[in-house]
């Protein structure tokens, strides 16, 4: 299996926040350049309206079978209430546990929480680790 996977490329989901989009949008550029980079295809895309909404999303693509694994690509930038801990925390929670249950890799590629728009474009490149990380997984576990 792991034969098949390496000579058809690994194909690869994302789960796209629309909340930040100015932010996003750059983290979803560099991560799909970063897949083809490394020789993984982006076969399905997903846009949510925020980082909380993503398991839904992230359990559509896992039940695919042209989805080796998942990339979640947002932005949760600090507000005046801990709402932002909240959202990261859930989600990633959450994250884990789809993967677990389908045994496929999903990435965390959510910069936040605790942070200002500032050190969230500092933080892009957080998409291209995440990228990095489904394809590593996919390639140990397969």
């Amino acid at each position: 299996m792991a034969d098949k996977k390496m000579k058809d490329g690994i194909k690869l989901g994302f789960v796209v926040s629309e909340f930040n989009r100015d932010i996003t949008y750059m983290m979803e550029i560099e991560a799909e350049e970063h897949a083809k980079f490394l020789g993984a295809e982006v076969t399905e895309r997903f846009y949510v309206p925020g980082a909380y909404d993503m398991p839904l999303a992230i359990k559509k693509l896992l039940r695919e079978n042209n989805v080796d694994a998942v990339v979640t690509i947002g932005c949760v930038i600090e507000g005046a209430t801990q709402h932002d801990e909240i959202v990261v925390q859930h989600a990633a929670r959450k994250i884990i546990d789809l993967s677990l249950e389908f045994e496929k890799p999903v990435a965390l590629g959510i910069s936040g929480p605790g942070m200002t728009r500032l050190e969230a474009t500092e933080r892009i490149d957080y998409a291209k680790r995440a990228v990095e990380s489904a394809i590593k997984l996919v390639q140990r576990l397969a």
